[in-house]
């Protein structure tokens, strides 16, 4: 039974790095579209000639509330996606070295670190987004995020995969000098 190689061309981690191409290209359609959307809805919430504005009813809210409410959803859609973006792209590079056979390779420490950076904004867009729920209407306003310990366990992870890789990095530094 052939076993599956994890490092170099045709391995494992070229194929998640072919995979992760495709997720980021199909990101960047998705962020495009959300933040054209949230610039026509802040074009629309002041304007309601605009075409489609007059077709978004909010029950009763008033109508600058109503806008609020849906800006507050695309602005947070707009900043989570751009969490997601920057991690694919990080792994994307990091899955880079790994199919060249480098996986301890000095950049992919700061790429790992950037990875944990992009799993706290996602955490923290979560948070900012309620504290500023808080000032909409209470039927408007999101659910009160719980704490999210995954989350936080899967942060403290990359920045412990982070310093193995720096380590990894300075043992293979050492073994070049090594004559």
């Amino acid at each position: 039974m052939p076993t599956m190689r994890a490092l170099g061309p045709g391995s494992l981690s070229s194929f998640l790095k072919s995979v992760l191409d495709v997720v980021w290209i199909l990101l960047l359609l998705v962020l495009a579209i959300l933040a054209a959307s949230l610039f026509y809805g802040v074009l629309a919430a002041f304007n309601p000639e605009m075409p489609f504005a007059h077709r978004v009813h909010f029950d009763g809210l008033d109508r600058l509330q109503g806008w609020a409410v849906v800006l507050l959803r695309m602005l947070t859609a707009v900043l989570f996606v751009g969490g997601v973006l920057i991690i694919v792209s990080r792994l994307r590079e990091i899955f880079a070295t790994l199919k060249a056979g480098d996986p301890f390779h000095p950049d992919n420490v700061t790429r790992l670190r950037v990875v944990a950076g992009g799993l706290v904004w996602m955490e923290g867009v979560r948070y900012t987004v309620f504290t500023l729920g808080a000032l909409l209407p209470p039927q408007a306003a999101p659910e009160r995020p719980n704490l999210s310990l995954t989350a936080w366990f899967s942060i403290l992870v990359v920045v412990v995969l982070a310093e193995v890789f720096r380590e990894g990095a300075r043992l293979r530094r050492e073994a070049e000098l090594t004559i």
